[in-house]
């Protein structure tokens, strides 16, 4: 699914300079494009688009189907008359990394005003238009802003807490709910009716262009989401609605304690006899929304790591069966492809690599894994096979250039050396010139290393619970010679 030879940037739109305190769909976003297009790279990947949950991160979502509302650009929406623009001269205009506390208070009562100002004053084809969109995502859509709405009306506590009507969905308090809160129900569906046209111009701009957009799914949920406050019956929770066993991975080379990731299990048994109905939708609705998908944690439906949720770290876990073939043939069935990318990084078991075989699903090699020892030589290039997409590193990676001067120990550093001899432009460009110049079909970049920044830019920390996820780059970073250089290599590259 990988198609001809090809190359593209990570960036997510959170870390465009735009206007705000945060990146979104605006201008920023749609001269990131031009930038790809005039380094003829020819695919955009961003991460989960879902608003943010735990530590601000976008793999912690409160719901799998919704768009961050922080994403949504108010420029924009001044445009089309949503808003008058002078109201927007209290936002922040840097390009500073995100304070997200500071986000929510300065961008979300404009969001939600200008949502007033639509449900308001909305033409007959506007109205048309985001009623075509309430009755086509009602699936989702009525759950989520329910959700969103009594959660900020019980002071962001999780839905665990909240009084046990509403907790267990009981109908009538449900009802009362929906009535009482009526126009912030609305609100809530015009803001999400903006995200996704925002996002579809994106990427009618991207294909303008001929640049395919990377989405990621993570293949769990946050216990405090609208999807297992609304489908308690999908996951393994008691009947106090607690979850009984949570994700994570076990022990290795990297920690003593494995990752407690925290999120509820699914209960398989219980999708597989429903033709696993919620996944499809969920998959079907990833793919409307991007051209190709990453499937986080793909070795999860092979086999999960199973934790008590009495624990407190993952050492006293047990491997369990996922859904295996059977859930990726439905997929193939109701979705007519499967236009995935397979995360399979880590300790990877031989019937991972099997399931992602039979299953024809490109893999992932990351630059940066292959100097530890030669065990560690299958991300390099020589060990690639052509459905492959190479990194130079990830969200969850240090940049480059931070990996060689703070990240490496000393016999990686050697080992690059040796591997790239003299790289006048910087280990990072050495990198580059690697992955361009592999056999894999897809070499994607993330962009602090097209930029040569160094650990303070990188994205993510996963030891780490906060100061994640904040990064932006600074306007003006994007030069010509920058694109014309990453032209010529795409030119020599056959890519």
């Amino acid at each position: 699914m990988l198609g001809e030879r090809s190359s593209g940037i990570l960036l997510h739109p959170s870390s465009l300079p735009s206007r705000g305190g945060i990146g979104d769909f605006g201008g920023e976003a749609f001269r990131f494009i031009e930038f790809l297009a005039a380094g003829r790279q020819r695919l955009w990947q961003v991460l989960p688009l879902s608003p943010v949950g735990l530590f601000n991160s976008p793999y912690s979502s409160t719901s799998a189907f919704a768009g961050n509302p922080l994403l949504v650009s108010l420029e924009r929406l001044a445009e089309e008359g949503w808003i008058d623009p002078a109201r927007l001269a209290s936002l922040p205009d840097h390009d500073r990394d995100i304070d997200y506390e500071e986000v929510r208070v300065q961008k979300l009562p404009l969001l939600r005003e200008a949502a007033e100002n639509f449900l308001a004053h909305a033409g007959a084809e506007q109205r048309r238009g985001f009623e075509e969109f309430c009755s086509r995502n009602a699936a989702w859509l009525e759950g989520f802003v329910l959700f969103d709405v009594l959660k900020r009306r019980h002071e962001n506590r999780s839905w665990r807490t909240w009084p046990r009507e509403l907790s267990h969905r009981e109908p009538e308090a449900l009802a009362r709910a929906s009535r009482e809160y009526a126009r912030e129900l609305e609100r809530e569906r015009a803001i999400q009716f903006a995200f996704f046209n925002q996002w579809n111009a994106l990427r009618a701009e991207c294909r303008r262009h001929g640049i395919r957009m990377m989405g990621d799914v993570a293949i769990f949920v946050n216990f405090d989401s609208a999807d297992v406050w609304e489908h308690p019956e999908l996951f393994r929770l008691d009947a106090e609605r607690n979850p009984e066993v949570v994700s994570g991975v076990p022990p290795d080379a990297f920690s003593d304690t494995g990752q407690y990731w925290g999120n509820p299990l699914y209960r398989w048994d219980v999708l597989r006899s429903q033709g696993y109905d919620w996944w499809l939708r969920r998959m079907k609705w990833a793919i409307e929304c991007c051209d190709l998908v990453r499937l986080d944690h793909f070795r999860g439906f092979e086999s999960y790591w199973e934790i008590p949720a009495s624990e407190t770290t993952a050492v006293n876990g047990r491997w369990v069966k996922g859904p295996g073939d059977e859930l990726f043939q439905r997929l193939r069935e109701a979705l007519g492809g499967m236009p995935f990318v397979a995360e399979d990084l880590g300790m990877i078991t031989p019937e991972v690599h099997q399931l992602r075989e039979r299953l024809g699903i490109p893999g992932m090699r990351v630059l940066q894994f292959g100097f530890g020892d030669p065990g560690a030589h299958i991300y390099l290039p020589q060990r690639y096979e052509r459905n492959t997409v190479v990194y130079t590193g990830t969200h969850d990676n240090d940049t480059t250039l931070g990996w060689w001067q703070n990240s490496a120990a000393e016999h990686e550093r050697r080992a690059a050396a040796a591997y790239f001899g003299d790289s006048g432009d910087g280990i990072h460009w050495a990198f580059i010139r690697a992955a361009i110049h592999s056999v894999a079909d897809l070499a994607v970049f993330q962009l602090q290393d097209l930029l040569g920044l160094g650990s303070e830019c990188r994205m993510n920390m996963p030891s780490r619970s906060d100061g994640n996820w904040a990064w932006r780059f600074r306007r003006n970073a994007l030069r010509q010679e920058l694109a014309q250089k990453l032209a010529q290599l795409v030119e020599v590259s056959d890519r």
